[in-house]
């Protein structure tokens, strides 16, 4: 029961920082002028990245061990949810990131602001699969 637990709790982890990303940092951004909303961007989305991509591993990676375990099929469904946001960020979210992370901050404008706008919509389906892969969790745990 420990290793669903811990699917759950990292799920949880996952879907609680996307959506403050989502919901607190994003915005609160976006009050920035150009330059110092890009300067904010870079730094944030850096450490935001590697943290995030950590904990969706763990939680998927902790979601296919449980199925392993369990053979039930919802901590699967959890563990591909979880996964999904890896393939997602690639295909969907990199080619704003790398245009973002190779904007020069003295290039800031309403382009950068644009794209800035770009990446927090692009970045919701990321909290939505943290949110689907915890309730998947949940509901394999009830």
């Amino acid at each position: 029961m420990l290793l669903e637990n811990l699917c759950l709790l990292t799920a949880a982890a996952f879907a609680g920082a996307a959506f403050y990303v989502g919901f607190v940092e994003q915005p609160a951004r976006l009050q920035l002028a150009d330059a110092p909303l890009l300067a904010e961007w870079k730094p944030s989305y850096r450490r935001g990245a590697l943290m995030q991509a950590s904990i969706a591993m763990i939680a998927g990676l902790l979601g296919l061990a449980a199925w392993w375990n369990s053979g039930d099929w919802r901590f699967a469904a959890g563990a591909v949810l979880m996964l999904a946001s890896w393939p997602y960020t690639f295909a969907v979210m990199m080619p704003t990131n790398h245009a973002l992370e190779s904007t020069p901050a003295d290039g800031a404008g309403a382009a950068s602001r644009a794209l800035i706008e770009k990446w927090g919509r692009l970045h919701a389906a990321r909290t939505t699969f943290g949110v689907a892969g915890t309730l998947a969790y949940l509901w394999a745990l009830s």
